[in-house]
């Protein structure tokens, strides 16, 4: 996240019962953001590539990317939910997102389905990256119920990874 949305959301911190400590929660919170900002990016890329797909396997991928991304937005509001938990403010608009994603921009003129794909994979591949770091940082703060919906995440990233690359899968591949 940049240091102008990281002060964004350690700017308001509120008061809770919860018994994690609260410098621990705010660092969790911090690790939250930026899981919630490249979940709300990656969720408008998958749609991006959703209403802009073209060729063959249209029909397939069209209702492939309108799936993913709806699983993207049930994980967006768990992120938020537990910053809010821990009595943080889940900062979620689309320029925050944009401002605080770890991924790259979207390739505005991909248009055939194996672009898309591909586009999604390396996307998706940065994002398992970013949730497998989630559970070990959160593990190390001592928040294991942080690190669980984290590994509940991932778990799920990781098999719709596996659903992209399998598209990319030629016969030479074999070998």
């Amino acid at each position: 996240m940049t240091a102008t949305t990281l002060s964004k959301s350690s700017r308001r911190f509120f008061p809770t019962r919860h018994d994690l400590a609260a410098d621990v929660r705010k660092q969790v919170v911090e690790i939250l953001s930026q899981t919630l900002a490249t979940t709300t990016d990656l969720k408008t890329q998958v749609k991006q590539a959703h209403w802009n797909v073209k060729g063959m396997d249209f029909y397939q991928l069209h209702e492939l990317f309108d799936e993913l991304a709806a699983e993207l937005v049930g994980y967006i509001d768990m992120t938020a939910e537990r910053i809010t938990a821990l009595g943080g403010v889940a900062l979620g608009t689309a320029r925050i997102a944009a401002e605080a994603s770890i991924l790259p921009e979207y390739p505005a003129d991909a248009v055939d389905g194996g672009e898309h794909v591909t586009a999604l994979a390396e996307r998706y591949s940065e994002y398992a990256k970013h949730l497998r770091d989630g559970i070990a940082k959160s593990a190390e703060l001592g928040d294991d119920d942080t690190a669980d919906l984290y590994t509940e995440i991932s778990r799920t990233i990781d098999k719709h990874l596996w659903f992209l690359e399998a598209h990319l899968h030629k016969k030479a591949d074999l070998s």
